[in-house]
């Protein structure tokens, strides 16, 4: 339990933690899913010991949550992501703490409240981020428990092998989880080789390896595709030096992280060079956690398109050692100017962009061609999927009345997204399956789903669904795989009044079940 013995900090921290839960709470139940939200949810519909792109993590802690989808709502969905963010915040707290008082714990915990991929990409939406940042907060807690003298030894072995089980569970969770293992491996290698003598360092090592070996049993089974796929994602080999790429993912981890908190960071590291506000083996232990992901991410952005949340956990260790030189500047006060100012930007964030997706406050460049509209507005992947899902049930249910379509007739796409919406939107309410036919590179879990389905029988009709946002013809796609693909049905999805996009609904008769299985075989 967590306890706190200063009353004022205790009572902010509560306050803190209270706004927070119920400002992500109101996102997580009116925003509909992300398209890597729903994608995940495929995770927990397809149990698995691992994934084609990620580990099984995500999948296991939604079907936990959900009561295994009994509970399928959207909020029921993220609730890990609500539950685990108070947690990550007790966390933080605690790291703070051990590394200098509980001021420091408070100004964490705002810093990480501050943070748009800690309160909001990982607080709000379910991805696999969500459990790596409840145990990599975990692992830097028992590490920096690990190293510390005042402790006596015994417990301090055993926060070193907890700390390296964390490592394995957040590698589980999302495969960059190593970096926190290879951050105190790189600690005791520099400044405590006293561990090497010590069977809990080894012990540590092995549980982690254990932990994660669902991974590579399911990789085994599968011809390495796993890490053949992340492999390609930052082989720098191919493409040459791509400095629009580097800047995208600076200024990415500078938003994500949200621009005061990473100013105050570089203030706070160049402040030590005038004052250590720490001990000096303390924040190199947190460096040696943070900055060779930030390192290694950055330079594969100079050759290969990256993104800025893969970084996001690397930035804990630096908001604690931050969080220090403000406990140590501001010493009497319990939410200085800075931390208002990064709270404040934070909630500007979230008021403008929910109002966005709901709203279309800011008015974005728009297509005139109806096959082509929203495709400017990345704001729509949240939007307008219960529209749709309301509008084909009524599309079907007359299709199946006149006898123009048979009764939970599937649904083909052409890849993961928009298949994994039209899934858990459109499928999944009207008892129907989804398939993705296209490449490994296009469809990636649904290769599989499409295997444990089982393609549709011969000379059967289907719907094809393709949005003015990311139009893609059927005939091109499937038009030798069908005896006949007839005109669409269109939707408009509305906001404020006005269509901000199409759906458009294909009946594809008479599916030529060979032809179909060369065109997923190639």
């Amino acid at each position: 339990m967590l306890q706190i013995q200063d009353q004022a900090i205790r009572k902010t921290f509560i306050v803190l933690v209270s706004v927070w839960t119920a400002v992500r709470l109101l996102l997580a139940t009116f925003l509909e899913l992300g398209n890597d939200e729903v994608y995940y949810w495929t995770f927990a519909v397809y149990p698995d010991i691992s994934h084609f792109d990620h580990p099984g993590m995500v999948g296991w802690v939604i079907q936990l949550f959900s009561m295994n989808l009994i509970l399928s709502s959207e909020l029921f969905l993220r609730f890990s992501s609500l539950l685990f963010g108070v947690l990550n915040m007790g966390l933080i707290f605690l790291c703070g703490k051990e590394l200098r008082d509980e001021r420091t714990g408070l100004y964490a915990a705002f810093l990480y409240g501050a943070s748009i991929y800690g309160t909001i990409i990982s607080g709000v939406f379910i991805l696999p981020d969500t459990p790596q940042n409840l145990f990599w907060l975990a692992g830097i807690w028992l590490f920096l428990r690990a190293f510390n003298d005042k402790y006596p030894l015994e417990h301090r072995r055993n926060m070193l092998f907890g700390a390296f089980v964390a490592t394995g569970l957040a590698t589980l969770s999302k495969y960059s989880g190593v970096f926190l293992g290879f951050g105190g491996v790189l600690f005791v290698i520099s400044y405590s080789r006293s561990w090497f003598l010590k069977k809990e360092l080894y012990l540590g090592l092995l549980s982690a390896a254990l932990i994660i070996t669902p991974i590579l049993f399911w990789n085994i089974e599968n011809d390495f595709v796993s890490f053949t796929y992340q492999g390609s994602r930052v082989d720098m080999s191919q493409g040459g030096l791509r400095p629009a790429y580097f800047a995208t993912e600076l200024v990415g981890q500078f938003f994500y992280n949200n621009p005061i908190n990473v100013v105050l960071i570089v203030l706070a590291f160049l402040a030590m060079r005038k004052k250590s506000y720490t001990n000096p083996q303390q924040r190199w232990l947190l460096l040696f956690i943070s900055l060779p992901m930030i390192a290694t991410f950055l330079t594969f952005s100079l050759f290969r398109q990256t993104l800025p949340h893969w970084t996001g956990p690397s930035y804990h260790g630096l908001m604690l050692i931050t969080a220090a030189w403000l406990a140590d500047r501001y010493n009497e006060s319990l939410f200085p100017p800075p931390l208002r100012a990064a709270i404040l930007l934070l909630m500007v964030v979230v008021v403008v962009g929910f109002l966005q997706i709901k709203t279309g406050l800011i008015p974005l460049p728009s297509e005139e061609n109806p096959r082509r509209l929203g495709r400017n507005d990345p704001t729509l992947d949240m939007y307008g999927w219960k529209q749709l899902e309301q509008s084909f049930e009524q599309v079907a249910a007359a299709d199946t009345l006149s006898g123009r379509m048979p009764p939970f007739a599937p649904i083909f796409s052409h890849r993961w997204f928009p298949a994994a919406h039209l899934d858990y939107y459109v499928a999944w309410p009207t008892q129907r399956y989804v398939y993705a036919i296209g490449s490994l590179e296009r469809i990636h879990k649904y290769l599989w789903i499409d295997q444990m389905l089982g393609l549709p029988a011969d000379s059967s009709d289907v719907y094809y669904i393709t949005s003015s946002r990311d139009f893609h013809d059927p005939a091109p796609l499937f038009g030798d795989a069908f005896a006949n693909i007839e005109p669409p049905d269109s939707i408009a999805i509305k906001r404020g009044g006005k269509p901000v996009m199409y759906h458009y609904i294909y009946r594809m008769k008479g599916l030529k079940r060979e032809m179909l299985i060369r065109k997923f075989q190639q």
